[in-house]
């Protein structure tokens, strides 16, 4: 079994060196099954709603839980789908999509609780969160559909993922967790708007159609 892949944020290098056998241990049980990649990624997506449904209800904890197994089914659709041969642009397209509508469900669904509960600021960091969030994937499509890879960036899905489960997890912590998801997300912006810009710098097209480098 293959070793997990290595995201390019701030905890990708120790996830990965941690969760190495656990990884490999469930791709190997997933792929005994059989189940197929389309099943997790609608696996991952049902237990969004739920953790939606409860971060609106106020069971923040067992929400974590939740966001747990929609985090694994998020890893291992992609991993499964590899190893089965089955990694198509179509698969990644909707894989795609589907992680901007589980965000879209989980930061509306903070900022309903928080604004319900009267904490404002709180509601207003979630919103502002989800702005990020789409802001840090937006940039990287548009710079690859101009031909560009641009996968670097200090706070990506992963370290988004580790904080706001500690949010949900951890009593009183979600304050400072939407605080540092927003000025870290902001960074990360800043970051591949930064490496999207010097690339276009590098290779843009000239005045009759070619290529000119500067």
């Amino acid at each position: 079994m293959p070793a997990p892949r290595k995201s390019e944020g701030a905890a990708g290098g120790a996830m990965q060196r941690a969760f190495a056998w656990p990884y490999r241990a469930i791709l190997a049980v997933l792929l005994w099954t059989g189940v197929r990649p389309w099943q997790l990624t609608l696996l991952s997506l049902g237990f969004t709603v739920a953790v939606a449904w409860l971060v609106v209800t106020g069971r923040w904890f067992v929400a974590a839980l939740l966001l747990l197994g929609a985090g694994l089914c998020d890893v291992f659709d992609g991993s499964v789908a590899r190893q089965r041969g089955e990694a198509k642009r179509l698969g990644a397209f909707m894989d795609s999509v589907l992680d901007r509508i589980s965000d879209w469900l989980l930061f509306s669904s903070l900022y309903w609780a928080l604004a319900a509960d009267g904490r404002r600021f709180a509601a207003a960091l979630a919103l502002a969160t989800l702005v990020v969030s789409l802001l840090v994937s937006h940039i990287r499509a548009e710079a690859e559909a101009a031909g560009r890879a641009l996968s670097e960036g200090f706070f990506q899905r992963l370290e988004r993922f580790l904080l706001l489960l500690a949010g949900l997890a951890v009593p009183h912590a979600m304050l400072p967790v939407l605080i540092a998801l927003v000025v870290l997300g902001a960074v990360t912006v800043v970051q591949r708007g930064w490496g999207a810009l010097s690339q276009a710098r590098v290779v843009a097209p000239d005045d009759r159609g070619g290529v000119a480098r500067s």
